[in-house]
């Protein structure tokens, strides 16, 4: 049986991820150029958004650890953790990948990394304390999913591209209201269409790309939670995992860009947030989901 028959989809995701970014950065930055009449703020906004894509390829993953304060633990420091992380990769058929831990009282964990040889895992102290072997076994069994079925790669992207388009939103906003880029504003009536172009696009651009992150994240978390099961013939683990972490505290600081990634959402949410802005689906869905499979 392919545990990881949706890698080739995420692959795709991926690459859909940086096509949706490219066009938003470079269209903001055609609106400035023709608006401010310089070209070189088109050019500067491909290399720009060509720069970005790279950097968020080849170290998106390195961002998120450091931005999570996580640090790498051997067998020797964290004996238990190791050897079910080892044994699930083992029967996975995957790499064994590095081992973070994340001194944070919230239990919860994450999988980063661009591919399975690339990849890391990482566990908070509170997830270590409050579950049994089984129950961490269905955590991670999760977590070993992503990384089989590719997922993690697009989420990773999507905290350095969504978080950066964002950014330079925002910069082109204050521009066109507070004569940026020197003043060198085109001339004539055609320079407030422009404006008014330029301004939409920075408008929704983070609207946009972070709806398309939480779709993303929405889906990978059932398929995650389907091929974990099927990695460990035991859904009853996952499901109890889930109702303690659903009754734990939240996180008391977390970045808003990295909240996709982690297995439960770290954040407190109210109870009428539309499903839209969700960054995980309910977790009593997942649970019942869970509690209906049969292995």
């Amino acid at each position: 049986m392919n545990l990881y028959r949706h890698k080739d989809a995420n692959i795709r995701k991926t690459w859909l991820l940086f096509a949706v970014f490219f066009v938003v950065i470079i269209g903001i930055g055609w609106a400035a150029s023709v608006f401010y009449n310089d070209l070189a703020i088109l050019v500067f906004a491909v290399l720009l958004s060509v720069g970005m894509s790279i950097a968020s390829y080849w170290y998106s993953d390195k961002i998120v650890l450091s931005m999570s304060r996580a640090h790498p633990v051997e067998r020797e420091n964290a004996s238990e953790l190791y050897n079910v992380v080892e044994n699930l990769a083992i029967t996975a058929g995957l790499p064994m990948p590095r081992v973070f831990l994340i001194d944070e009282p919230s239990p919860n964990a994450f999988a980063t990394g661009r591919n399975p040889k690339h990849a890391a895992v990482a566990v908070t102290t509170g997830l270590l304390e409050r579950l049994d072997r089984s129950e961490l076994e269905g955590v991670l069994s999760h977590e070993l999913s992503h990384i089989g079925n590719r997922d993690m790669l697009v989420s990773t992207v999507a905290v350095v591209l969504v978080g950066f388009a964002a950014l330079i939103a925002g910069w082109v906003r204050y521009s066109f209201f507070f004569g940026g880029f020197g003043g060198r504003r085109r001339e004539g009536g055609g320079g407030g269409v422009v404006m008014l172009i330029g301004l939409v696009l920075a408008i929704l651009a983070p609207i946009a790309t972070m709806l398309l992150q939480l779709a993303i994240s929405r889906r990978r978390e059932y398929l995650a939670d389907a091929s974990g099961v099927l990695l460990t013939r035991y859904p009853e683990g996952l499901a109890r995992a889930l109702e303690k972490i659903s009754t734990a505290p939240k996180m008391a600081r977390v970045n808003d860009a990295t909240a996709h990634l982690w297995l439960s959402d770290p954040k407190p949410r109210r109870p009428h947030i539309t499903k839209w802005f969700m960054t995980h689906p309910p977790i009593e869905d997942r649970i019942a989901r869970l509690r209906g499979m049969r292995v």
